[in-house]
């Protein structure tokens, strides 16, 4: 593991107690991307910083150390955390797990770490929006990025009027039936996505039924914790 030389933005996506006195951190950075960092004696009676390592909290960090664990050196904050209210929280979380689960240590990504920060601006006022775009950018970012405005295999435009089936490691063919087993998708939706827009009820339900599939192919059909508890707490009309 390289350390910086001056204090690198970054998030803290996840905390758990270490030892006696520390904090075992999953941090998110802009330069170094996802690290592993131990916050020593920040649970002890000296621990002058422990109330900066949160979640959603822009962050200054520095660290020493080489291998797969450093010891996290300097602490600053980098602007006022971001509140996000009620079940709003549980997708803040839920992009902390997106992170956790697909990203390697140390391969960054900073128009990633952008897009994150973005998200975590927008999520109150516009959560659908703000998950599905954030998703999109990830599976860029990972190299799984959706073909979107183009036909996957005879090239053709998708128009707006039409229905695609779309194969998640193809992309989008032209149908005209609308079959319950199969993912079918408005061209208009798919238009939407393809340039961020995702302002209206149909482009949002099936940007979030294509994304879903994407990045659960990529999970492994391994399912996600705070879906889970998305599922026990919300309503279905407000789940992320």
């Amino acid at each position: 593991m390289s350390h910086p030389t001056q204090l690198q933005p970054g998030y803290i996506l996840h905390q758990r107690p270490y030892r006696d006195t520390s904090l075992l951190l999953e941090v998110f950075t802009r330069d170094h991307g996802r690290l592993g960092l131990v916050a020593r004696g920040a649970r002890g009676p000296r621990g002058r910083n422990r109330g900066l390592l949160q979640p959603f909290q822009p962050l200054l960090l520095s660290w020493s150390g080489r291998g797969e664990l450093g010891t996290l050196t300097g602490i600053e904050t980098a602007g006022a955390a971001r509140h996000l209210p009620g079940a709003v929280l549980y997708s803040g979380f839920y992009l902390n797990e997106l992170l956790l689960r697909l990203l390697q240590r140390l391969d960054p990504h900073p128009a990633l770490h952008a897009a994150y920060a973005q998200a975590l601006v927008a999520l109150p006022d516009a959560t659908p929006r703000a998950l599905r775009l954030f998703e999109k950018t990830l599976l860029e970012e990972l190299g799984y990025g959706l073909l979107l405005d183009h036909e996957a295999h005879s090239g053709a435009p998708v128009e707006p009027g039409a229905w695609y089936i779309y194969e998640l490691e193809s992309g989008p063919a032209r149908t005209v039936q609308h079959s319950p087993n199969r993912l079918v998708l408005a061209g208009s939706s798919l238009l939407s996505l393809a340039a961020d827009e995702l302002h209206d009820t149909q482009s949002l339900s099936d940007a979030k039924r294509l994304l879903r599939a994407a990045l659960g192919l990529y999970l492994g059909g391994r399912e996600l914790k705070t879906r889970e508890v998305f599922a026990a707490i919300v309503t279905p009309g407000s789940r992320s």
